[in-house]
């Protein structure tokens, strides 16, 4: 039988990335706290130093847009067992039309190219250890789009179709490839989603969401734990929404 007092993630190495703040900070002390060795990366040296500090982790200050810099870190390491791919950035609500072109690749690269990179620089380790385990944080935009965010509801839309795609290609090399669709949470991408933070801005979006609560950093962290768990030794393609209730 197995031991129910058993750290879920003992002994795996595991990347997050965004894991300075909101959903990756959550995700990275769930791991932590049940046994995994993280290395916490973020663009944001600052405040990546103390998570890794206060985790007792290490930290790589990365920009994951940044091929030749991911090339490179990747180097660092012999395997990994988990990559929770969670970067990522919004943009205000705008009208599709009025986004600039460098908002739109902003979104474009932190969103989708960043994924890109890290799949491409460690998948081939996961290959030739022949397991994996690979988190995307998707989002609920990306399954029920709203107007005014369109091209960040469409990058996480691709978020959802690479990974199901992915978790088809990769099953044979026994590395599964799950997703993950909060809902917003109070995070520091709050605002930008919002267009602003009011209590009349915030009672409107939580009017959308049946249990009434933003998404926090640990209903974020529990479903990635679970995904990258070998309690979900059978789960691939799926892109769970931890919402709330919002799409339905």
């Amino acid at each position: 039988m197995n031991n129910p007092n058993a750290l879920r993630l003992a002994g795996k190495t595991a990347i997050v990335t965004g894991a300075a703040s909101g959903f990756g900070a959550g995700i990275a002390r769930k791991f932590v706290a049940e046994g995994a060795k993280v290395w916490i990366v973020d663009i944001d040296a600052t405040r990546g130093e103390i998570m890794a500090q206060a985790l007792s982790m290490p930290f790589a200050r990365l920009d994951i847009c940044d091929w030749a810099a991911v090339r490179n870190f990747a180097g660092l390491m012999e395997h990994v067992d988990i990559l929770v791919n969670n970067a990522g950035v919004g943009h205000t609500p705008a009208a599709a039309e009025d986004v600039e072109a460098d908002t739109f690749d902003r979104v474009a690269n932190v969103n989708m190219r960043g994924i890109y990179h890290l799949c491409r620089a460690f998948i081939p380790k996961m290959k030739a250890a022949r397991k994996g385990a690979i988190v995307n944080i998707a989002s609920t935009a990306g399954v029920r789009p709203r107007g005014g965010l369109t091209w960040y509801n469409a990058s996480k839309g691709w978020v959802i179709t690479a990974t199901k795609s992915l978790a088809a290609e990769l099953a044979p090399f026994n590395i599964r490839v799950n997703a993950i669709n909060p809902v917003a949470g109070d995070t520091p991408l709050l605002t930008t989603f919002m267009g602003g933070d009011s209590e009349e801005l915030r009672a409107k979006f939580l009017g959308t969401i049946p249990l009434g609560r933003f998404c926090s950093p640990e209903d974020v962290g529990g479903a990635a734990c679970y995904l990258a768990s070998d309690e979900a030794a059978m789960v691939t393609g799926v892109a769970i929404e931890v919402d709330g209730g919002r799409v339905l």
